[in-house]
């Protein structure tokens, strides 16, 4: 990890006014949230649908509000929860960018027929993805694998038109294409990654154009979450084709360790969200333990699972469940027992999913708290006794 402060902090900040803060706890400045948005839509020629945020890391209501203030009308989305908490909070264009089947598809295709004012939309990438959708009248768009092979399919032209075809013969609307080139995460170099992002690019060009000419109208193309987000507002020549491009970074509206190293800091970016904790042993003396493990800071994207804030040289270790435990070097002092300390995540979007609720601070002070409206997933819905 970069030896950044990655905060933008330095010396530590001051944390007196969390002093009757239980820790671990969640802190979101709503202004810096305000300022990330801005700036990823300056990034997008101040174009606001350009941009459709994945909310698996925003997740509170109170924070997509402020976006649907900010002018972003489109979003993305993984689970049933987080599309619920978009509708109900007032989004009206939503893609439910997970390829859902069985009752998780019906859950969706209810929540959809429950809000006629918003356009939900679902992702498919075969013929047995799209059974599930039959009838159902919703915009299906299809995924296609760009290289990181974890869902969609093939690019292949043939492919494709056969099942933008049936999509219209099954009762429901081709919306568009889904290209999610996460992979572009393995490039540290900038260059490289611009490169392999940009011929990917030109493959799906290729595709998009031979669609239009045979007739086949593509209304949508979905490109670039985080990783990919820098080269895809480098890449010119989406102004050419013939479709609606968007972009759909997701953690650039908190941001963490992770999308700070690939995100130029051309953009004004800064971190939005921390993880506040305490101090609670001294296991030896270059080593102090606080109560942030990984049911609070997500261990997902490896160690270090965070960094210090205002403590470029203290090295978090390997958390457990409830202990982090972080060396500091020799003849440092050890931060007293109780001592309150500010950790930005490597990856901030299933920290937030392990917190309940979120205190929104602006200034060092709390200003209120707020549900983490779309962590977890629904409940069933049902009693399975009495079924």
């Amino acid at each position: 990890m970069s030896t950044v402060d990655f905060a933008g902090v330095s010396p530590a900040p001051n944390l007196t006014g969390f002093a009757a803060v239980r820790t671990p706890a969640l802190l979101v400045d709503p202004d810096r949230v305000t300022a990330n948005v801005r700036a990823v839509v300056a990034q997008l020629h101040g174009d606001a649908r350009r941009w459709r945020p994945h909310i698996k890391t925003a997740k509170l209501g109170a924070v997509m509000r402020q976006m649907l203030a900010e002018g972003i009308t489109r979003f993305k989305c993984a689970t049933t929860l987080e599309l619920k908490a978009l509708l109900d909070t007032g989004a009206r264009d939503v893609l439910v960018s997970f390829p859902h089947v069985g009752p998780n598809a019906a859950r969706i295709r209810e929540l959809a027929t429950a809000h006629p004012s918003a356009r939900v939309a679902a992702l498919i990438e075969t013929d047995a993805h799209l059974s599930c959708w039959s009838g159902s009248g919703l915009a299906l768009f299809l995924d296609l694998n760009p290289g990181m092979n974890r869902t969609g399919g093939a690019p292949d032209y043939v492919r494709v038109e056969a099942l933008a075809l049936a999509i219209g013969a099954a009762g429901c609307t081709f919306g568009g294409l889904h290209w999610y080139d996460g992979h572009m995460h393995s490039f540290t170099d900038i260059s490289a990654r611009d490169r392999a992002a940009h011929e990917g690019y030109e493959r799906l060009a290729e595709l998009v154009r031979a669609l239009t000419g045979a007739g086949l109208r593509v209304p949508e193309v979905i490109v670039a979450g985080t990783p990919a987000a820098a080269s895809a507002a480098r890449y010119e020549r989406f102004a050419d084709w013939p479709t609606d491009v968007q972009v759909s970074p997701g953690t650039v509206v908190y941001n963490d360790t992770t999308s700070l190293e690939q995100i130029p800091t051309s953009w004004g970016l800064a971190a939005a969200v921390h993880v506040l904790t305490t101090v609670v042993s001294h296991p030896t003396p270059t080593r102090f333990t606080c109560d942030a493990g990984h049911k609070s800071v997500s261990a997902d994207a490896g160690v270090p699972t965070c960094a210090v804030v205002g403590h470029p040289d203290w090295a978090p270790a390997r958390p457990s469940e409830e202990h982090l435990p972080v060396d500091i070097p020799a003849g440092t002092p050890l931060p007293p027992i109780g001592t309150l300390l500010l950790l930005l995540p490597r990856h901030i979007c299933p920290t937030v999913n392990n917190f309940d609720e979120a205190l929104l601070v602006r200034g060092g002070n709390v200003m209120s708290v707020t549900p983490v409206s779309a962590r977890g997933r629904e409940g069933q819905g049902r009693s399975w006794a009495d079924a």
